[in-house]
């Protein structure tokens, strides 16, 4: 398996090519629908003032994000109280939802890639040829093996949005993943989509 440490090139992403498995290891955030409809709505589409603490964690997401990677997780957090957190599930979350912002928050944030299930749609393709950047495809219903990948939380932003919906700064050492959708316009989604849906027509095609 490859093996790459975040913040990550351009050059590494383009080498990427749809089923290479990877290992990551480094800093990376995790973001779900709260997320990114925040960060579309405040600073990229600017369709809602910033409040609070928006600029600050704007500016520091800024630096974060740079080279970096979003996950698609709504993980489950032991530690709250003292906030000593500890990631005790990390699975990932499926990503389509996402698509309406996700190529925009690549390219305003210059993300090398995401990390979800189940694949995104041809909105995130084009982005990822765009900015360049890469779809990781992670285990889906291994969520406590994924947490194990975890090795430190760093810190947490919008927690106000909930333990789920928040971005979580983590630490991660060996993250197993595979490309599924890279920076050449290839995605094993669509492939897979395309192929089950010509074999779906020929078995209904074909005289009872």
């Amino acid at each position: 398996m490859k093996e790459i440490t975040l913040p990550v090139s351009d050059e590494t992403i383009r080498a990427l090519v749809v089923g290479e498995p990877v290992l990551l290891s480094g800093i990376m955030i995790t973001g779900r629908d709260a997320a990114h409809k925040w960060m579309i709505d405040t600073f990229i589409r600017k369709t809602r003032a910033p409040q609070g603490d928006d600029e600050q964690v704007y500016a520091e997401l800024k630096k974060l994000l740079n080279g970096a990677l979003i996950y698609h997780c709504g993980p489950v957090v032991s530690g709250l109280d003292t906030k000593q957190y500890k990631f005790v599930a990390a699975g990932p979350t499926t990503s389509i939802r996402e698509e309406p912002y996700q190529a925009e928050v690549m390219k305003h944030f210059n993300l090398k890639g995401v990390i979800g299930k189940g694949g995104m749609g041809p909105k995130t393709l084009k982005g990822c040829q765009e900015t360049p950047a890469v779809y990781f495809h992670a285990i889906g219903g291994a969520a406590s093996y994924i947490a194990q990948s975890v090795k430190k939380v760093l810190g947490v932003y919008k927690l106000e949005f909930g333990v789920p919906e928040a971005m979580w700064v983590i630490e991660v050492k060996n993250f197993p993943v595979v490309v599924t959708m890279d920076s050449h316009g290839n995605s094993q989604h669509k492939a897979i989509n395309d192929n089950s849906q010509t074999v779906l027509n020929d078995l209904l095609a074909q005289p009872y």
